[in-house]
């Protein structure tokens, strides 16, 4: 089993967002790349899973307000390593899957990098779950002119950058508002596909219809957003006001 790194800074710092994810945790932190420091959001987990991501090396961030985005952004704050990754924290993604997303990163070829999620086994993603992914996907497309396909969870940048992007979504718009402000400033994306397997546990957010349907609504809040203005930072480490658009 890899060993996290409990040291900072580290290599990379990988967001984990973390809500009863006890039996799923083993897993995963056994697959974050030597080197890289796992931040386990705990977002009011009954089940001990912070006790045991903590036994397990990691990092553990508490974060009392509910909701995915404000998970996600608790980690990144928290974080301090130059690249940061996300993944979901439930065994549906396997976090060595990001290796080749940080190398782009540094490579200077692309400022974001997100894992198209390609099931590998029946009931991997449910069919409203699904759907609800691809309505958003082609609006989003019709929004920022990207030619991308998912708005899944695994995904890498700089820190940096993130930050001055002034994400402000704390519910499951989060992960499309970073995708639309990163497009907005002119960020190079880029989308490779990810096997997607069955999660361990129940989801917490499109286990359901009623699920699918807030996290659907979420988002297309976002997309109705007017373009930000923005702290852009690029690759060079250069900083400049700009507008998103």
């Amino acid at each position: 089993m890899n060993a996290v790194t409990l040291s900072s800074p580290s290599d990379v710092d990988i967001v984990l967002p973390c809500l009863n994810e006890a039996e799923a945790l083993p897993w995963v932190l056994a697959r974050v790349p030597d080197g890289w420091r796992a931040l386990v959001v705990d977002n009011g987990s009954t089940d001990g899973s912070a006790g045991i991501a903590r036994a397990l090396g990691a990092t553990v961030v508490h974060e009392p307000r509910r909701g995915f985005g404000a998970a996600c952004h608790a980690g990144l704050t928290a974080a301090d390593a130059e690249v940061v990754c996300f993944c979901d924290c439930d065994a549906s993604l396997d976090p060595s899957l990001l290796v080749p997303f940080v190398d782009e990163i540094r490579a200077g070829t692309a400022d974001l990098v997100l894992g198209r999620r390609r099931p590998r086994a029946r009931g991997a993603w449910p069919v409203h779950a699904r759907a609800g992914n691809l309505a958003l996907a082609r609006l989003l497309r019709g929004r920022t002119g990207l030619p991308l396909h998912d708005l899944g969870p695994l995904r890498a940048a700089r820190r940096a950058p993130l930050l001055a992007l002034g994400l402000g979504d704390r519910r499951s718009g989060y992960p499309l508002q970073m995708v639309v402000r990163a497009a907005d400033a002119g960020w190079r994306i880029t989308e490779h596909d990810v096997p997607y397997l069955p999660r361990t546990g129940a989801s917490k957010v499109t286990g359901t219809w009623r699920g699918t349907w807030q996290a659907v609504r979420d988002m297309s809040r976002v997309l109705r957003e007017e373009p930000a203005p923005v702290r852009e930072v690029r690759a060079d480490a250069t900083v400049r006001e700009g507008s998103a658009r």
